[in-house]
């Protein structure tokens, strides 16, 4: 045990004149190697630059924005965006489809006789023909009015693509700034915990405090050293998630110049509910695929009608031919509708109007409750924040800077300061995350509604 005692002595007797000359750092390196080997002073250390960054000739783009700006350049770029997008394209592409007539058909014919002698040029007739065939019972019409809803329904499903990517990109903005408020955090307690370590660096060499009080200290700053690592790690995590949302090169350096402050919201629950049944796109997009297939069975149902062609043509005998060598051609042809009369598709269709009022149906309960809970978990969050505000965040703060004092004074232990200090920590990374959790269920509750929620 004394062996022990007097190794770690002589270990920090080193790191006691470095601190002599201001050289915190090299307390807080040593004891990282002791404690976490190698690995934990070569992560400790920030990664080299490019080399091309290095020298000079390539520097990294800052990119500043705002949340309003993130939104307008993720909405300007996201691929997943421009993907939804091309569904709108290719609805319309069958809207147009739909609006065209059937081609008319053009027919060539050429009869003639080879017996007794006859020729083509004496007994051939040659006959031109062009048939059009007429839609009816509204067939067209039911058609384009199908398409037009599909054009919508693709719409709102591009609307909802927004609404669900959008609270995905809020999120991914204020995930990086809750990392810059834990960095924030953790670097203010690292260098007042430094601060003091090199105070009672000096209290120890005169003999007015113990060794194992400076050892304790010394510990509590590396810890504070990890946390700042642990924050920086987290802060360019965050940050790659953002940028990969918003289509960034990964050379991009991000600055984000909206603060994350409370700000309170106290929205009406009925209301909310009234809103989003009439605004969610994706309500919106079940809607119109109901009024789809509506028009679908209209238009199966029409199919019960045959349809007529008709069709008009000129021929050409030989000399040898009827007394009539050239005539014209009218004809009329219609479908006798004896067996199929689309049974099958006019019964798919019906199915597909129940199961499209099915899907419309559980989306409306789907989105009652999803604005239900997030309603509540915003108030809960709410209160969770406002009891911080309301006075025991500065308390923890208040509380470390006493026994800091007192502890200088020598009227409080090393325990006592250590403890305010973990106390002060944990109230103060607690409030951090009951800001981010109110703002994110701010945000979920703006998704569920389908709009932004001010007051």
């Amino acid at each position: 045990m004394c062996d022990d005692m007097f190794h770690h002595r002589d270990a920090f007797t080193g790191c006691v004149r470095a601190q002599a000359q201001g050289l915190t750092r090299c307390v807080v390196a040593m004891l990282g190697l002791l404690l976490f080997g190698t690995g934990w002073a070569q992560a400790a250390e920030p990664p080299p630059a490019p080399a091309s960054i290095a020298a000079g000739s390539l520097v990294p783009p800052v990119v500043r924005l705002n949340l309003s700006e993130a939104m307008a350049l993720f909405l300007k770029q996201n691929l997943d965006l421009l993907i939804a997008k091309y569904g709108i394209d290719s609805s319309k592409g069958q809207q147009i489809t739909a609006r065209l007539f059937p081609n008319p058909v053009g027919q060539i014919g050429n009869v003639a006789s080879f017996t007794q002698g006859n020729t083509l040029a004496k007994t051939g007739a040659l006959t031109v023909q062009v048939q059009q065939l007429f839609e009816l019972a509204g067939k067209r019409g039911y058609r384009i009015e199908s398409a037009g809803f599909g054009v919508q329904s693709a719409e709102a499903d591009f609307e909802d693509a927004v609404r669900q990517l959008g609270f995905t990109i809020k999120d991914a903005y204020y995930r990086v700034l809750v990392a810059q408020r834990r960095l924030a955090l953790a670097e203010e307690n690292r260098d007042r915990f430094a601060r003091i370590l090199d105070v009672n660096t000096i209290r120890f060499k005169k003999g007015y405090i113990a060794e194992v009080d400076l050892i304790r200290i010394r510990l509590q700053v590396v810890d504070f050293q990890s946390q700042v690592i642990e924050s920086i790690q987290e802060g360019e995590s965050a940050r790659a998630d953002l940028r990969q949302l918003l289509r960034l090169s990964p050379a991009s350096k991000l600055e984000l110049t909206t603060e994350m402050d409370y700000r309170r919201v106290d929205p009406d629950m009925g209301k909310l509910r009234l809103v989003a049944l009439d605004v969610r796109p994706d309500i919106k997009s079940r809607r119109a695929l109901v009024a789809q297939r509506e028009a679908d069975l209209k238009l199966a149902k029409a199919f019960r009608v045959p349809d007529v062609t008709i069709g008009a043509g000129y021929s050409v005998q030989g000399s040898r031919g009827p007394d009539n060598q050239q005539m014209g051609i009218l004809n009329l042809g219609v479908p006798l509708p004896l067996f199929n009369r689309n049974q099958g598709g006019i019964v798919q269709a019906e199915v597909g109007v129940q199961s499209a009022q099915a899907e419309l149906d559980r989306t409306v309960n789907q989105v009652e409750n999803q604005v239900d809970v997030a309603y509540h978990n915003l108030l809960q969050s709410r209160r969770l924040v406002e009891a911080y505000l309301a006075g025991v965040l500065e308390d923890a703060r208040s509380t470390f800077t006493i026994v800091e004092r007192a502890y200088e004074r020598g009227g409080a232990t090393i325990l006592d300061l250590l403890d305010a200090a973990r106390t002060s920590r944990t109230i103060q990374q607690n409030f951090i995350e009951a800001l981010f959790s109110y703002q994110r269920n701010l945000f979920q509750l703006e998704s569920s509604v389908g709009q932004e929620i001010t007051s």
